[in-house]
């Protein structure tokens, strides 16, 4: 852009004006604005002899290359940091039991039409899109919700006479086992006693001749977690249950929906009749 500019404006203050305009314009309207792309449309106006022996190869060797260059320290940093990069767009929550109703996570609390007026009252333009924003809201409101209640560990509300299947075992037998104790998740442990995964009547489903062959991953926690922090996970409308392991996988506990939704009513504040 810059290379192009100069070659039409001879004033180098004017061609560096428009030539770095019409970068932030072009990376407003591609959504990609970076002050870096204004910076390299005036080295590409300034920079004399030197780029112009480039020419319209400049923004492929020196600028292109240098970007490359650090992107691949940015995967390199990002992956040793344990940071998810470059960002990829979540997907939108959807009902897990295919109907028309929203996600049960987002029937309560905020709505993407505040999210809207908000943006709107601040009347400002945001370097951040508003499903990403949507998530940041909702993940504050979680924690918040854990600081409240985060005197309640999951080893106070889990059951400890765990109902349990090995993962050689007939999935006859798993099936009798959820059927007789009137459950919904079955941990499965492997050879090691060390939990392998879940199945329910959903992976019963399938033709297996083992449980371990139909195995769901299975929603795990340490019994000093806080209780709260198992809501996104149980709210899914996948998981029925957590398990509760140590630090060898070996199962401790289990806790179900029901358990976090007798948790979350002992939690809600009692109130007073008025006088």
């Amino acid at each position: 852009m810059g290379i192009i500019t100069a070659s039409l404006i001879h004033d180098p203050i004017i061609a560096s004006g428009v030539g770095v305009s019409l970068a932030i314009a072009a990376m407003s309207l591609t959504r990609c604005l970076h002050p870096p792309g204004g910076a390299a449309a005036l080295t590409a106006v300034l920079g004399g002899p030197v780029v112009a022996g480039w020419g319209l190869l400049f923004p492929f060797v020196p600028v292109g290359l240098n970007s490359c260059i650090l992107v691949a320290l940015g995967l390199l940093f990002h992956k040793l940091a344990r940071r998810n990069y470059p960002h990829i767009a979540a997907k939108a929550p959807v009902n897990a039991h295919q109907t028309s109703d929203l996600p049960a996570s987002l029937r309560v609390g905020f709505h993407e039409e505040d999210i809207d007026a908000a943006l709107a009252a601040f009347d400002e333009t945001f370097d951040i899109a508003r499903d990403d924003l949507g998530r940041l809201l909702q993940q504050v409101q979680l924690q918040a919700t854990i600081r409240a209640h985060g005197n309640i560990r999951c080893a106070d509300i889990m059951s400890h006479d765990v109902i349990a299947i090995d993962a050689d075992a007939d999935p006859a037998e798993a099936r009798e086992l959820l059927l007789k104790h009137n459950i919904r998740t079955l941990p499965v442990k492997d050879e090691n006693g060390r939990l392998a995964g879940t199945v329910g009547l959903r992976e019963l489903s399938r033709p297996a001749d083992r449980v371990g062959d139909i195995l769901s991953k299975a929603a795990t926690a340490s019994d000093s977690d806080p209780a709260f922090s198992l809501l996104p996970a149980l709210t899914d409308g996948h998981a029925h249950a957590a398990i509760v392991i140590d630090g060898e996988c070996r199962i401790l506990g289990l806790i179900s929906q029901t358990d976090l939704l007798s948790a979350a009513a002992r939690a809600l504040p009692t109130s007073r009749a008025k006088q």
